[in-house]
């Protein structure tokens, strides 16, 4: 490795420059970022600058320091930069350009209907759909069904998520409508680490003109036929008509950014979820445990043609199905907390430390590094299903040399980048496995192990480098 320490200024981290121009540490940074951010981490301690294709990196790797990045979010900014993104990978016009006063910020205030009330309606909605689905996918299944996992969970997760958000396909064929738009999205999501690290469309083969073909269902004249859609999505409809310069395909291409954000983490979630329950009988046997006792102290029948209802109460005191969860999402998500430095700025930290930055520099947490840490989470490889219940009860305190930590899981970003809707998916993931488990018998048909795909590292959720098969049926 070249390291760099030319035009360093006082204060500035060690700066790790690469010797390709441009590229910088892009290509090894890109087939393991936990590796080579580790192996920095040895060499020059918690904080150090990585020149990656074209930006200046700063990583902040002690997640004690956490508290203080996320603090500044006047000099650290995030929007601008996720707006950039974003308007980039799903063709609308980038929100801070001035054209648009006050659409970011009236957009923003629209997930509070994914909170408190309202989050209690929309999840009650998606634990009706997500039965509904499962009714007319599996109650032919009397005797033992095989499917490949991935390809399951995304299907009755796209199709629960679209339904509960979008509304209805009132076709007689409503969900051949539904899975055509799914085998598109998923052409389009495997090009969005592409997408994401500025790659021109137009060298992405077929994917510009998957893209726009998704976009158009989300035309207007398309969307009023889909009945009984969410309030939150049509919130964001009645703001897009106050924008006369947004245009139809803009506003469409707006709706469907909202759908990647809404599947595109939660369907690889759900799988590594269901994965390792099936991996860990006693994991699946102590979850269902808590479910079908649920399901007894509330007199709820089980069976794809029984109803059943949950509070929010209840989706919180199951400990041991949110415990599983939370492992399964410490052990696959790879998101890389991002800020810009806003102008030239000393960022002060714990213990007399202070960084220098220039305007224009990317501040990076990569909390994968905490997760997979051997003194915050002994045996950080395995899954230990019950490793966030203390005493029967939710476990929140973790700690590193000693101290307890503020920041120990974090697969939905943090502070003014943290995702407002993490807590319907948290809850789409946990009716997801109640109703699968409350109803169905199921099993791995082949043992191999499943891994992570490293290619989104920095992205979110990773997803399976291979599907596997399994087997359901109903239970007995």
């Amino acid at each position: 490795i070249f390291f760099s320490v030319f035009n360093r200024k006082t204060g500035e981290p060690p700066l790790i420059n690469g010797w390709i121009p441009y590229l910088g540490k892009a290509l090894i940074f890109r087939k393991d970022a936990f590796k080579f951010l580790l192996d920095q981490q040895k060499k020059l301690g918690d904080i150090f600058t990585v020149h990656i294709a074209g930006r200046y990196i700063t990583f902040i790797m002690d997640p004690f320091q956490y508290v203080y990045v996320i603090r500044n979010s006047k000099q650290l900014e995030f929007h601008e930069f996720a707006d950039k993104m974003a308007s980039k990978t799903f063709d609308y016009p980038a929100l801070s350009k001035g054209k648009f006063p006050d659409l970011k910020e009236n957009l923003h205030r629209i997930y509070q209907y994914l909170q408190g009330k309202p989050l209690d309606i929309i999840s009650d909605h998606m634990m009706k759909n997500l039965q509904d689905i499962f009714e007319w996918k599996c109650s032919q299944a009397t005797d033992w069904e095989t499917e490949k996992m991935y390809k399951f969970c995304c299907s009755v997760m796209f199709e629960a998520s679209f339904v509960t958000l979008y509304g209805r396909v009132p076709a007689a064929d409503g969900h051949k409508v539904i899975s055509e738009i799914r085998d598109k999205f998923i052409k389009f999501d495997a090009s969005f680490p592409y997408l994401a690290a500025n790659i021109p469309i137009e060298l992405l083969g077929a994917t510009k003109k998957v893209r726009k073909e998704l976009i158009h269902h989300f035309l207007l004249q398309n969307m009023t036929k889909w009945l009984g859609g969410s309030k939150v999505v049509q919130a964001r409809q009645d703001i897009f008509e106050k924008y006369e310069l947004l245009g139809d395909y803009d506003k469409a291409a707006h709706h469907f950014a909202f759908l990647w954000a809404s599947v595109g983490n939660t369907i690889p979630a759900t799988f590594w979820a269901m994965y390792y329950l099936l991996r860990h009988p006693e994991a699946l046997a102590a979850v269902r445990d808590e479910i079908d006792h649920l399901l007894q102290s509330t007199g709820q029948k089980r069976g794809p043609t029984y109803n059943i209802l949950l509070t929010r109460e209840q989706l919180d005191n199951l400990v041991y199905l949110e415990s599983a969860l939370n492992e399964s999402l410490r052990m696959c998500s790879s998101s890389m907390n991002i800020r810009i430095s806003q102008e030239d700025f000393v960022l002060k930290l714990e213990g007399n430390q202070e960084v220098s930055l220039r305007k224009g520099d990317w501040i990076a947490l990569y909390p994968q590094i905490l997760h997979m840490d051997p003194e915050v989470y002994e045996d950080p490889k395995e899954y230990k299903f019950d490793r966030y219940i203390e005493n029967g009860k939710k476990k929140t305190t973790f700690y590193k040399g000693g101290r307890k930590l503020k920041y120990f899981l974090m697969p939905f970003g943090s502070g003014i980048s943290m995702c407002p809707g993490r807590f319907l998916a948290m809850n789409e993931m946990k009716m997801f496995l109640f109703i699968l488990l409350a109803h169905f018998d199921v099993e791995l048909v082949e043992n191999k192990a499943v891994r992570l795909d490293n290619s989104r590292m920095g992205l979110g959720i990773l997803l399976p480098d291979a599907d596997i098969a399994f087997r359901y049926k109903l239970r007995s």
